[in-house]
């Protein structure tokens, strides 16, 4: 790979050429073209993880976001708060990796969908859904069926006793 010319960071043909092979050079782009839409969504297209380098205004840009986080879902961290609040944004992310509920704005915290989505494959993430999905049968066996340390955050001692969460819990021995 040739090596990246410092000098030419704020030449955009040349940037774009770069950014082709290898998305995290926008790191080294000027301001202007961290600001560019074309220059962002062609590093983000190579490397979605290069959502970091861009610029707050582009980070708030629902179509670099998405290629972002429907490819990698925890690059979900990069996004501005309003994206994070974006039902379509948080769920594509959460499809790939549960983690990023964490990341989600409190109100898809409470959102069945987003939330099941999430403890599916990644059931510890329980923790970090509202009390209310906590206490909803449906999530934690989801949850518990992914990670049966997600128990812990079982939001009742009711549901914590029911017959089918115990069973996953602790099945019967042979």
């Amino acid at each position: 790979m040739e090596e990246f010319d410092t000098q030419k960071a704020d030449n955009k043909q040349y940037m774009l050429t770069m950014l082709n092979k290898d998305g995290k050079l926008l790191d080294f782009a000027s301001m202007q073209l961290k600001n560019d839409k074309d220059v962002v969504m062609t590093a983000v297209k190579q490397n979605p993880i290069a959502l970091e380098f861009a610029s707050d205004k582009l980070k708030d840009n629902y179509e670099i976001v998405m290629e972002s986080v429907s490819r990698v879902g925890w690059t979900a961290c990069y996004a501005s708060e309003r994206l994070k609040a974006n039902k379509d944004i948080i769920l594509a992310g959460v499809k790939i990796d549960g983690q990023i509920l964490y990341y989600a704005s409190k109100e898809l915290r409470d959102d069945k969908e987003i939330v099941l989505e999430a403890v599916k494959n990644k059931g510890l993430i329980l923790k970090y859904a509202s009390y209310r999905l906590r206490n909803n049968k449906e999530i934690v066996l989801a949850a518990i069926k992914q990670d049966k340390r997600a128990k812990e955050f079982i939001a009742t001692e009711e549901l914590k006793k029911d017959e089918e969460i115990q069973l996953i819990i602790n099945p019967p021995q042979e």
